[in-house]
């Protein structure tokens, strides 16, 4: 029981992970009604950022978490502006394949001036674990779980209180009912991307500090979008559970395949035999909004 358990924690924490990236996800989605396959690779940009300017510029790594959230705004705006913005009004799926080549291109370049080996970020939180409920947790679990939690509980309140997230919120509902009532559009689009870029960086460095980081990081995207698809492309809420949900799913699955049957590799699998499952029954995922048309 307390191997299951362990393998509980730790797919708590890396859900958590999954969560912060799958609500990048929603809110481009919810304000766009795009779907970012960039997703990924933004989460590995923000980790080797905040490792450069830690371990080759030997800033300490507070200064170098808060610069990297800046340098993410200026690539988000980057981005909206230069990529999508010429791109408003065009096919859904004409924004969704400049997403995937630009999945290429920041992949490229993260190996053009990193390489692709492993790195190790310096150690920031002591390696000595810390008993709960008698499991030992690392530290760096704990903060990376409390992290998480405490950037969606902002980000929640965000949308619900603030007059930015009210607007944004007034976006994904009506485009052009918020547009006739003075919103500008083109600024919540900018805003959206800021928000995803920030969140993938943060994801990225918690998974950087837990476990290295590499070219391959960017397939982080691919893993989160059954959580994503799972709690519902335009629920906030539905991106958080999703996150826990698959990240628990993965490693119990795993564990349990590994000791039982001695097979190893089934968490790739699990989420999507999971997913699979589940859409047969919810099609618009457990929270998303369920769309009737009329013909």
């Amino acid at each position: 029981m307390e191997y299951y358990l362990q393998l509980i924690v730790n797919g708590l924490v890396v859900g958590s992970i999954y969560s912060l990236v799958a609500l990048g996800f929603v809110i481009i989605y919810k304000a766009t009604k795009v779907v970012n396959f960039a997703q990924g690779e933004l989460v590995m940009v923000g980790a080797y950022m905040c490792f450069a300017l830690t371990v080759q510029f030997n800033i300490p790594f507070v200064w170098a978490f808060f610069m990297t959230l800046g340098f993410s705004v200026m690539l988000g705006l980057a981005i909206e502006r230069m990529v999508l913005r010429p791109l408003i009004g065009e096919e859904h799926i004409s924004v969704i394949m400049v997403t995937v080549g630009m999945s290429s291109i920041l992949k490229s370049l993260v190996q053009l001036f990193w390489g692709t080996q492993i790195r190790v970020y310096p150690q920031v939180l002591p390696s000595e674990p810390i008993i709960v409920a008698g499991l030992p947790i690392a530290p760096v679990y704990i903060a990376a779980f409390a992290l998480s939690l405490v950037l969606f509980v902002i980000f929640s309140a965000f949308f619900k209180y603030s007059r930015t997230g009210v607007a944004m919120r007034a976006t994904a509902f009506d485009q052009q009912a918020a547009q006739s009532m003075g919103i500008g559009i083109k600024n919540i689009f900018a805003m959206s991307w800021c928000i995803a870029c920030i969140v993938s960086a943060v994801g990225g460095i918690i998974l950087g500090n837990i476990n290295g980081i590499n070219s391959q990081l960017g397939h982080l995207g691919l893993k989160v979008f059954p959580a994503v698809i799972l709690g519902g492309l335009d629920s906030l809420l539905g991106a958080a559970l999703g996150g826990l949900i698959i990240g628990v799913l993965e490693n119990v699955c795993d564990g349990a395949a590994r000791q039982l049957l001695g097979l190893g590799g089934f968490r790739e699998v699990a989420a999507f035999i999971v997913l699979v499952i589940i859409l047969m029954i919810k099609p618009y995922g457990l929270f998303g909004t369920k769309e009737i048309e009329r013909v």
